[in-house]
């Protein structure tokens, strides 16, 4: 079954690789909003999300969240990864955004898998890659585009996860996780809804598209 996902998600591990991961890794799912990974938390397991999608995010002291990016199927935490290797307590949190299966790797083998096997080492520096040009363009977002824009772009990536373009998002939920309020985020989706992009339901959005 292992076997199976990571040949879905195109990894390319070596045999012996794979077999080292069935022996090692443990599979445990989350509930849509379970937190997977908490502030502050010590990193003894990597994660590598097998289904579902989660949303990496930092909350300040305040209690605000700021949106880092989502990990989709077949990736990695970066900031988990760094985490591990400075044996550094977690600066982010995890949270699953839909119903979520995810393989744990103890950290101990991050570093001798690096030096053994090729493929884990490209996949390692491929997800600080991929996790850096998010946060990038999360830091442009913020920086360059208007807040509307914004929720467009949040809307779109969240009806992407159900068929009938159900958000299954509170007012308040959106507005942490574009880092705004909640008053302002509802009057910026009634005047949507009046465009006809979209369709206001308690506690549910319907995004019909722009």
């Amino acid at each position: 079954m292992l076997k199976d996902y990571l040949e879905q998600f195109r990894l390319n591990f070596e045999e012996g690789l794979v077999e080292e991961i069935e022996r090692e890794g443990k599979l445990k799912s989350f509930k849509e909003g379970e937190v997977i990974i908490q502030a502050g938390q010590l990193i003894k397991s990597i994660p590598i999300l097998l289904e579902g999608m989660i949303r990496i995010y930092r909350i300040d002291e305040n209690g605000d969240e700021l949106l880092m990016y989502f990990l989709g199927e077949g990736e990695t935490c970066a900031m988990t990864l760094n985490c591990c290797l400075g044996q550094k307590r977690s600066e982010v949190e995890a949270e699953a955004e839909m119903d979520s299966t995810v393989l744990f790797i103890p950290v101990e083998r991050m570093e001798q898998w690096n030096q053994k096997y090729t493929s884990w080492r490209n996949f390692v520096l491929e997800s600080y890659q991929e996790r850096m040009m998010e946060l990038i363009m999360t830091i442009d977002k913020i920086a360059f585009r208007k807040l509307d824009e914004r929720l467009v772009d949040y809307l779109e990536q969240e009806a992407m996860l159900n068929e009938k373009g159900e958000i299954r998002k509170t007012h308040k939920d959106i507005a942490r996780a574009l880092n705004s309020s909640r008053v302002v985020i509802s009057r910026l989706l009634k005047k949507l809804e009046k465009e006809g992009s979209l369709k206001l339901e308690r506690n549910k959005i319907y995004y019909q598209g722009m």
